[in-house]
């Protein structure tokens, strides 16, 4: 497993890099097939936020799904120790995931259960939005500041989950492999989740 750690505004010392490589060796028992660590350590200079200014974020690319954490305390060796135990605990869910669905006692899959229960107040109409003079950008509270683009592979729902817990987001976008059309899974309350579906 390759190890990369880098720095925002902050001098990373060769000590610290070896104290990760010793936490992320723990971790790669969970799963051997981790290719790639990235490690990035970020300082956040606003006084008032003195209890969790250091933020650590590790990104691990595994054959498959990208899996993502991040950890804020008031230095970067705690910071390092909570997110490299979220990040076990990913990798254990994982593991316990994959046994599950490969034995013989399968749950009921999340397509199955969720199939026809898309809630129509989930979508939002055109028509609500104030439409913006020709040529201009409507005024609004924020801006875009970050596109990403990624691969549509089609996957099932569950795989599509999956991901998400992974990444650690509360929604993940994907091409639905049974229907073929755009489809979002997201959080709901509790430990419900959600689909909408874009259709013609």
């Amino acid at each position: 497993m390759d190890i990369v750690v880098r720095g925002r505004n902050v001098e990373v010392p060769d000590h610290y890099r070896q104290h990760v490589a010793e936490k992320l060796a723990k971790v790669e028992r969970y799963d051997h097939r981790i290719i790639r660590t990235d490690v990035e350590l970020l300082h956040e200079k606003n006084p008032r936020q003195s209890e969790i200014c250091q933020r650590v974020e590790i990104t691990c690319r595994v054959r498959g799904p990208v899996v993502r954490v991040e950890a804020c305390a008031a230095d970067f060796y705690k910071a390092l120790d909570l997110a490299v135990e979220r990040l076990a605990r990913k990798f254990r869910q994982a593991a316990d995931r994959r046994r599950v669905h490969h034995g013989r006692h399968t749950p009921t899959s999340v397509a199955a259960a969720t199939g026809a229960l898309i809630e129509p107040e989930a979508f939002v109409s055109p028509s609500d939005e104030e439409p913006a003079a020709d040529g201009e950008l409507a005024d609004g509270p924020g801006q875009v500041v970050r596109v990403k683009e990624h691969p549509a592979k089609p996957m099932t729902i569950d795989q599509a989950l999956f991901e998400m817990e992974l990444v650690g987001h509360d929604f993940y976008l994907f091409a639905d492999s049974d229907g073929g059309c755009p489809s979002v899974v997201y959080r709901r309350k509790g430990y419900d989740y959600g689909v909408i579906r874009l259709v013609e």
